[in-house]
């Protein structure tokens, strides 16, 4: 970059910085959770005022510029007053924030020993004496430790916490922890429900919008410290030169929040912008043009991340293209990137060309034979599930198949499968049951969650990605409680084992509301959302039965397409029954899985009913649990399903009192549509699967209207992101 171009960024850069959220209005969503409103004394201020006296952040790098500049934010909005900065303590109550090479009280206190085991990015938070007074203070080993820090400390004061007998000591279990973008060059977004990319290529890097900086604010404020900026579905043009330099100005601007870029790399891009016949990983001009390529990236940008690649999946190229396997692939760029401290995330979502016999299995047929054999800066990058990221899969297989390499897990945060920006559905109950399933890997409490965190197997490298549901629209994320999928997203990759229902309380207090009735209904409606869709979609382990393309209603009878990608293969209803068999006796899933689970998933008896049909192929005339047959249990979930939004809508309306206008209207717009869709859910798919079944509605539901064909031939004309 020029002189003159880098000084004139560096000085767009320093006024986007001092910039508040863009359009701060109370109702609009676009403070996300950062929203300092003014406490009442009902909530503490009166207690938060006297408790916070003035504040201090010794020391003046970025990352510590930039915890000032929240804490000073912050403690002005929460407390309703200027909180003066301070160089000494002179008085009870400073809030002293620093690490012990850089602040001479955090030194004086002498916490090496409580500070040694929180590492880079953990820190403290206590109540301590310093030379007869009483402070609050925020130490850590590192700058971003610190920043973290701030934010949590911001927290405690959004969530109406105790503050006067503080002691947090926390690490992130996991040392990188991302969102994917799936933003294409052309501000399009695969499977994105809230407007265009954040990212205007155009404008770049001359034109920074404040929104970036928000971004990396949001961001690190609930620890996610790396962002994959491009879609999967690669475009090697992200490579160049003209793009880089786009690129190395959203580092600079996120770099003060530690928020470093990762980009994805098309397999094919040294053919396709590198002048070569061939991008055979072994070949020695490619391995020669991905170390060039990554020299030159960190050139320009001295702490990017490294590259996610999506190979020989889904047309994309890869390695198999030239008859060698993912590990040569992914070692080519790992080497290239290796020298500058960067990593290879590669994808697992990989099937065939040809039509296996069971798609669900073709990952782990294709990596298992590879494990040991990738770089130590390689991480195989693994769906929460087997398929695609479906209202409920069972955990991943490779989850504890691979010992001798670093795996880390893929959550889908934009809900592709799951209502996209138009149905409520919290989202951290779905990710928990992943984290938390016993793979039985070395026995019992053999948890994903310690597969990913790398003390399962001794692994240094962990990480955990969500694919992103950021747009441009003022809100983010289009559903107001699309934001909590974010936030819970960034709560769980800092610490897997945290529960879904303490993570929506948090939210709920630092978005909407701490008034105790608002809370216990909002986080009631959660917690219940994610079951209540799998209900009025895909009970019992019902799967892929999502219209074609866009997978936003029904269409348990799509036949017309690759056979792997029709619902037919997936449910193979008949009249005998529906279900897939993946048991010993069908398509031998279950083989994948370690025992206990193997044999729990392949007996009919003991398999969990609500993936029942993920593994057996069951007569409608099953007897269930419930003592209803699997016919009438299928009505009950789907009419259950229905009622249930109904449900949400009523606790919905009795907030009135407690939300703002605006965001109230929404949502209660939204779940309007969501009880209209969820009714097309039902009918659509129990007609549809009446048709093999031949049995009568039970008479505790009304039977569906109008008639099979209306739901097949449906169109959406209101859903974002849908065409």
């Amino acid at each position: 970059m020029k002189d003159s171009t880098r000084k004139s960024f560096y000085t767009c850069l320093t006024l986007v910085m001092l910039l508040p959220f863009t359009r701060a209005v109370s109702g609009d969503g676009c403070r996300l959770w950062l929203r300092y409103d003014t406490l009442s004394d009902s909530t503490g201020l009166a207690m938060y005022q006297k408790s916070i006296a003035a504040w201090m952040v010794e020391g003046d790098s970025p990352l510590l510029q930039s915890a000032a500049r929240e804490l000073e934010t912050g403690l002005r909005g929460l407390l309703g007053k200027e909180i003066p900065e301070t160089q000494r303590v002179q008085t009870p109550g400073v809030l002293v924030a620093g690490t012990p090479t850089g602040s001479r009280i955090i030194a004086a206190l002498r916490l090496d020993n409580q500070l040694a085991p929180l590492g880079d990015e953990g820190y403290l938070i206590f109540n301590g004496p310093y030379n007869g007074k009483k402070i609050i203070a925020i130490a850590a080993n590192t700058d971003q430790g610190v920043l973290y820090g701030a934010f949590h400390f911001l927290r405690l004061l959004q969530t109406r916490q105790d503050i006067t007998t503080l002691s947090v000591a926390t690490r992130p279990k996991t040392k990188i922890r991302m969102l994917n973008h799936w933003d294409n060059l052309d501000r399009t977004v695969e499977r994105g429900y809230a407007g265009a990319s954040l990212w205007d290529w155009p404008s770049l890097p001359d034109s920074l919008s404040p929104r970036y900086r928000d971004y990396a604010r949001a961001n690190a404020s609930i620890g996610i410290n790396g962002t994959v900026l491009t879609n999967v579905n690669a475009n090697a043009q992200i490579l160049t030169r003209h793009y880089l330099l786009k690129v190395a100005a959203l580092a600079d601007l996120f770099r003060p929040y530690n928020l470093k870029v990762y980009l994805t790399a098309r397999f094919s891009a040294p053919v396709e912008i590198g002048g070569l016949t061939t991008a055979d990983p072994l070949a020695p001009e490619v391995i020669a043009w991905w170390k060039q390529k990554a020299d030159e990236i960190y050139a320009l940008i001295p702490d990017f991340g490294g590259f996610l690649v999506k190979a020989n999946s889904e047309g994309q190229p890869g390695p198999q293209n030239y008859g060698r396997s993912h590990a040569d692939g992914a070692n080519v760029l790992a080497d290239a990137v290796a020298p500058h401290g960067g990593i290879v995330m590669w994808r697992a979502f990989v099937y065939d060309n040809d039509v296996p016999d069971d798609r669900t299995k073709q990952a782990y047929h294709e990596f298992v034979p590879l494990d040991g054999q990738f770089r130590k800066n390689v991480l195989i990058q693994v769906k929460n599930g087997p398929l695609d990221f479906q209202p409920r899969e069972p955990f991943h297989p490779l989850f504890g198949a691979m010992p001798g390499t670093a795996v880390m897990p893929e959550l889908q945060i934009t809900q592709e499968y799951l209502g996209a920006s138009v149905h409520l559905v919290y989202l951290a109950p779905l990710f928990s049951e992943c984290l938390q399933a016993d793979t039985y890997a070395r026995g019992p409490g053999s948890a994903v969650s310690r597969v990913i965190d790398g003390s399962l197997f001794q692994h240094d490298l962990t990480a955990m990605a969500g694919v992103a549901n950021a747009g441009d629209v003022q809100n983010w994320t289009g559903h107001p409680f699309g934001q909590a999928n974010w936030y819970a997203f960034g709560r769980l990759a800092w610490n897997p084992d945290l529960k879904a229902q303490d993570i929506a309380n948090e939210w709920i207090r630092m978005t909407f509301s701490n008034d105790k009735v608002a809370v216990q209904t909002i986080c009631r409606m959660m917690m219940a959302s994610r079951e209540i869709a799998v209900d009025y979609m895909t009970p019992l382990g019902l799967h892929h039965i999502m219209y074609a393309g866009h997978h936003y209603g029904p269409g348990p009878w799509v036949d017309h397409l690759r056979r792997d990608w029709t619902s037919v293969y997936y449910h193979r209803a008949d009249s005998l029954g529906i279900g897939f068999d993946r048991t010993s006796r069908g398509s031998n899933a279950v083989s994948q899985y370690f025992a206990p689970v193997r044999e729990l998933y392949d007996d009919i008896e003991t398999c969990p009913e609500n993936l029942l049909l993920w593994f057996h192929h069951v007569p409608w005339e099953h007897s269930m649990k419930s003592g209803r047959t699997l016919w009438e249990e299928m009505c009950h979930h789907y009419d259950a399903g229905v009622k249930s939004v109904g449900w949400l809508r009523s606790e919905w309306q009795g907030l009135q009192e407690a939300i703002d206008p605006e965001r109230f209207a929404v949502v209660e717009a939204l779940l309007a549509k969501q009880e209209r869709d969820a009714r097309i859910w039902r009918d659509g798919c129990l007609l549809y699967f009446q048709t093999f079944s031949q049995k009568a509605f039970p008479d505790s539901m009304k039977a569906p209207a109008p008639d099979l064909n209306y739901y097949r031939h449906h169109q959406y004309d209101d859903i974002p992101g849908i065409e």
